[in-house]
């Protein structure tokens, strides 16, 4: 488990801060809550993600549980479940994701998530997409040196709609996030 010392510079405009920020290993109990935090109406509204039913989302858990390739964690926000962060191979590129409860929002839990997340993960680039809409997490991934590469539209799943997407890379260990400048056609 990893945990970054606390940042007065950790938190919102409003000088809320995020308190204790960890990560641990998902456990099976975490996934209920993990299941209400995607069924969140204006949380999938923002990602641009419909929330899954709860047979196929339990399922999709299951899987990811087994998969012993897939990096997930559970974010613990001053000793509450705050969400989950995972990265996973796709088309051979590391891909990141993560979801926090409203609950968490604005305080600069996503981030310092991310931030701990990034020294699990070791392996460079890293990708991230989020929904053009979602500014939170945009930002948040510009603060741990992200750079968007790429804007596109991707099929939201389900329905087909067409969603302004971003994509992000972060080519360089995190202390030297800020030094790389990268496009997408770079990419491996």
């Amino acid at each position: 488990m990893l945990e970054l010392p606390e940042s007065p510079l950790a938190g919102d405009a409003t000088g809320r801060t995020a308190g204790q920020v960890r990560l641990r290993e998902v456990r099976a109990r975490d996934l209920a809550l993990f299941y209400r935090h995607q069924v969140d109406a204006e949380a999938a509204h923002m990602a641009a993600f419909p929330p899954r039913n709860e047979h196929d989302f339990f399922l999709h858990w299951q899987r990811v549980l087994r998969n012993a390739r897939v990096i997930k964690r559970t974010i613990v926000h001053d000793a509450r479940v705050a969400g989950n962060i995972v990265g996973f191979e796709e088309a051979g590129r590391m891909l990141i994701g993560y979801w926090l409860g409203r609950d968490h929002w604005g305080r600069g839990v996503a981030t310092r998530a991310l931030r701990q997340f990034l020294e699990l993960v070791t392996q460079r680039p890293v990708y991230a997409f989020v929904a053009k809409r979602n500014r939170a997490s945009l930002r948040v991934l510009q603060k741990c040196g992200f750079e968007i590469v790429d804007e596109g539209h991707a099929e939201r799943p389900g329905s087909g709609e067409a969603v302004p997407e971003l994509a992000l890379v972060l080519r360089a260990p995190v202390s030297d996030s800020r030094n790389s400048a990268t496009t997408l056609r770079d990419a491996p």
